[in-house]
């Protein structure tokens, strides 16, 4: 591993803040919370009984505070795996590399990491406003193929087995997909008894591959249904969403320990969507806040 970041890998702002989330390290707390929409920001924010850091930049709203006695950092992350990728590797390197020296710091942090999304649910028992915690998560986006070390954290047995359920075996024209696990501790700290586990995919993309058809057909008119029917070691494929797949695959990778958990908010089976969720989503973020 590299024990040097030149100013082209590791992009330093003149304030000392990372290239572009604009947060210096000392603002960066252990517990952390990662939202898609930047305005949910402020939702779990409001929270708080102290705030001592703020600011926002492009689709990246971070804000440092208390709740109940517990320093946390929250981050909006837009939509998407490639933008993990930004947000894991820069929240990393604001932990565990010298912004001074640009070198590797001596002690590393391992940071807990919870995103919280919404979903859709692809299972009859994953209704309109199901909390699931994703156990695995499968990314169809192909981003932990490009790092090294990407066997070493996934399961391998279930990529196979999925793959062979897909019939993907041998299709170039597919991202190869891999299989990132939460941290068991975060899954039984954070889940308990009142969240449905399973496995979830990231998608990437909201439309073909999630299954949406609108004036472009699919590529596999039967994908979802080969989804809904796949299972692995008891667990069976609960959710559609965005971004597991790369902060369970990522932090693995950097020593976090990550979780992400969602509501339903559209159940693909029934056909129901619930676009009326911002008020209850607020329960699920109450869990977090009090369990991270």
């Amino acid at each position: 591993m590299k024990n040097y970041f030149p100013p082209s890998e590791l992009i330093i702002n003149s304030d000392g803040s990372i290239f572009h989330l604009h947060v210096v390290p000392e603002a960066l707390a252990d517990k952390v919370i990662l939202v898609g929409d930047p305005g949910r920001v402020e939702t779990i924010a409001k929270h708080f009984e102290t705030r001592e850091f703020e600011v926002e930049n492009r689709e990246f709203h971070t804000v440092t505070g208390t709740f109940e006695g517990k320093r946390i950092t929250v981050i909006s992350t837009g939509i998407g795996c490639d933008n993990i990728d930004i947000v894991l590797n820069e929240i990393d390197a604001l932990a565990n590399i010298d912004f001074e020296t640009r070198q590797v710091k001596p002690t590393l942090r391992s940071l807990d990491i919870v995103r919280i999304g919404t979903c859709g649910g692809l299972q009859e028992f994953t209704p309109e406003g199901t909390f699931i915690a994703s156990e695995k998560s499968i990314g169809f986006d192909g981003l932990l193929n490009f790092y090294a070390g990407r066997d070493n954290v996934c399961d391998l047995d279930c990529e196979a087995a999925f793959r062979e359920t897909m019939k993907w075996t041998g299709n170039q024209c597919i991202a190869y997909p891999y299989v990132a696990q939460a941290s068991q501790v975060l899954l039984d700290r954070i889940a308990k008894e009142d969240m449905v586990r399973g496995i979830t995919i990231a998608c990437g993309g909201f439309f073909g591959p999630q299954g949406r058809e609108l004036r472009i057909p699919l590529a596999d008119p039967q994908q979802n249904e080969k989804i809904q029917d796949f299972e692995h070691q008891g667990l069976r494929i609960t959710n559609f969403e965005m971004e597991s797949s790369a902060v369970a695959g990522l932090s693995s990778l950097m020593g976090h320990k990550a979780l992400t958990v969602c509501m339903v908010i559209a159940n693909r089976v029934a056909g129901r969507a619930n676009t009326n969720y911002k008020g209850s989503i607020d329960n699920l973020i109450r869990i977090v806040l009090e369990r991270i």
